[in-house]
């Protein structure tokens, strides 16, 4: 039952992609203590928690791993940044070296906080100012997640819009240097402002930003439907509808989590 698990929920293919990355655990020099546990399994277990988006506690036995096995090899491979490598490797074989475009947008709906504090959470200004987060997204036009942040739902969609741009990953390309700069930039009004615009001609990006009381958004609404496809795609994954963890890095590791399988799927589809 567990061999189907793995092969059902991280294929042979993914799993060639995240072992490179994962972390070797030496045996300790005084003998003893318990036998190392299936890398495959415990990453299958992972996956299995994002997606049906049960608690660590409910971890079903047939994955070969106990939760506190589970759970603390999940926060190594967080310390490591398993979860941010794997996004980036997956974005960067997706993406095509031509040029191209970004789409930029934020989702604060149902991303209420269970916890009472934590890390990256803030008042939540549509909801009466309970506790919550925010999760940013940068896709490419095709819809792939190329960064992702979480932030307290009372930060400012703005100040999320340079470490995303600067977060964008190297293009694997079989010719030529790695192309790391788009083209455009497509983003909602909350992200105009006038020294995001001189920072974005700087880099050579022409920004797709219409100007608050000025320009209309509706021909940018004919592009929005991608970046709001690229989060519905991450909010397929049930874990991340509401969140549970009380340390932002852990709520971020499975956004990256959910952002490699996204990018995963989409280089199966362009294989196929």
């Amino acid at each position: 039952m567990s061999a189907d698990l793995s092969n059902c929920l991280v294929p042979d293919e993914l799993w060639e992609l995240v072992a490179p990355l994962l972390p070797t655990f030496a045996a300790r020099p005084q003998g003893g203590g318990t036998a190392p546990r299936d890398e495959r399994a415990v990453f299958t277990a992972v996956v299995y928690l994002l997606t049906s988006g049960c608690a660590w506690r409910h971890l079903p036995p047939t994955f070969g791993t106990s939760s506190a096995t589970a759970y603390r090899r999940f926060t190594v491979w967080t310390g490591v940044g398993l979860w941010r490598l794997a996004a980036s490797g997956g974005a960067g074989r997706t993406r095509s070296p031509g040029r191209g475009g970004l789409d930029l947008g934020d989702r604060r709906r149902s991303l209420r906080s269970r916890q009472k504090g934590g890390s990256l959470t803030g008042p939540n200004p549509v909801d009466r100012g309970k506790k919550g987060s925010k999760l940013q997204v940068l896709s490419d036009a095709q819809g792939v997640p190329l960064a992702v942040a979480v932030s307290g739902a009372n930060m400012h969609d703005s100040l999320a819009l340079k470490p995303l741009i600067l977060g964008i990953p190297a293009v694997r390309s079989r010719r030529g240097p790695r192309r790391r700069r788009p083209v455009k930039l497509r983003a909602d009004k909350a992200y105009f402002s006038a020294e995001h615009l001189s920072w974005l001609r700087e880099r050579g990006l022409v920004a797709r930003i219409a100007r608050p009381g000025i320009e209309s958004g509706e021909r940018l609404g004919r592009h929005r439907w991608k970046i709001e496809r690229s989060i519905a795609w991450l909010f397929g994954y049930r874990r991340l509808t509401v969140r549970y963890e009380r340390k932002g890095s852990h709520f971020l590791a499975f956004l990256g989590l959910a952002a490699a399988l996204t990018c995963y799927k989409k280089l199966a589809k362009l294989a196929t």
